[in-house]
């Protein structure tokens, strides 16, 4: 590219920045990581799982020796963001308020574990497919999801800005899972296949709750915009509830009743009382033979003209 070209560019550019500076962080030491962030979230992965995760192969004997260098690893690169992000808000003090966050924090990991072996158990009971529990820690994008969220909702809890919220898009770049870290989910938690599930930030989940790919568990209208933050927005769905694939719950109202079961590509915008089962009418299918022609040629040229 001509020299002049370049510099024309860069004259542009330099323009549209001086035009919107609320979207640039030249000049700013309070940028986190995001880098920085994901490789702590897969480092609490290994030390929720010890032996599932990480390079080094783990000895019993060595266990706590293990956890103990891992722990320190963990809390001195968290502690740091921590830092960053509540500078980032403008809190005062922050050295000091990151080092009690983080060690608030770890210490909730034993009952995050606590709560994580109920769904890989709801998981393990759910799924025929699942060979084993090592293969579901191992590979389901469901319990990496569920694993990143309940990491991510404690830092939500303990107000921690910015972090949760990459933790929770992080997983969901790789898992298609877009559970928002503000989400109240209780034990025993399912998610089959997971790609396409959206569950809001006010969402309430209870106990023994499965839901399938697909699911919008979402606002009805966010049209208030800012106004709406402190509002609930999003379902409730009670204990023991089941929504198959594709079914979407909004408002903040709706409450799903406990042991009702929603069926695929169902619409909700209101309750559900207690031990329901809600369905779409089936849709009526219409079928009528393929011309002698038309069977012979491939799916892509034929397929369309003779299939209803």
């Amino acid at each position: 590219m001509d020299p002049s070209h370049t510099k024309q560019l860069v004259d542009m550019l330099a323009q549209s920045y001086d035009e919107t500076t609320s979207i640039i962080k030249a000049d700013s030491k309070n940028q986190l990581n995001r880098s920085v962030i994901a490789d702590t979230v897969e480092k609490l992965r290994a030390l929720i799982f010890p032996g599932y995760f990480g390079k080094k192969k783990i000895s019993g004997g060595w266990l706590k020796y293990y956890v103990g260098a891992l722990l320190e690893d963990i809390t001195y690169h968290l502690e740091a963001q921590i830092e960053l992000a509540l500078t980032h808000r403008g809190e005062a003090l922050v050295a000091e308020r990151a080092a009690e966050i983080t060690f608030a924090f770890l210490s909730k990991l034993p009952d995050i574990r606590a709560l994580l072996v109920t769904d890989v158990e709801a998981t393990f009971d759910g799924d025929p497919a699942a060979f084993s529990r090592d293969e579901i820690i191992s590979s389901y994008p469901g319990i990496f999801a569920i694993t990143t969220y309940r990491l991510a909702h404690e830092l939500y809890l303990l107000d921690v800005p910015l972090i949760p919220r990459i933790m929770s898009e992080h997983s969901h770049s790789i898992t298609g899972v877009d559970i928002h870290p503000g989400a109240t989910i209780g034990k025993y938690f399912f998610i089959d296949h997971g790609t396409g599930i959206v569950i809001g930030e006010t969402t309430v989940i209870g106990d023994y709750v499965k839901i399938y790919q697909g699911v919008t568990l979402g606002a009805l209208s966010t049209r208030g915009g800012q106004q709406l933050k402190s509002v609930k927005r999003h379902p409730t769905l009670c204990s023991h509830v089941t929504v198959y694939s594709g079914a979407s719950i909004f408002g903040g109202a709706t409450v799903i009743g406990e042991g009702t079961v929603i069926g695929s590509s169902a619409f909700i915008v209101k309750s559900v009382p207690d031990q329901t089962r809600v369905s779409v009418k089936n849709v009526e299918h219409q079928f009528k033979p393929a011309e002698p022609e038309k069977r012979a040629e491939s799916h892509e040229e034929g397929f369309w003209d003779w299939v209803i």
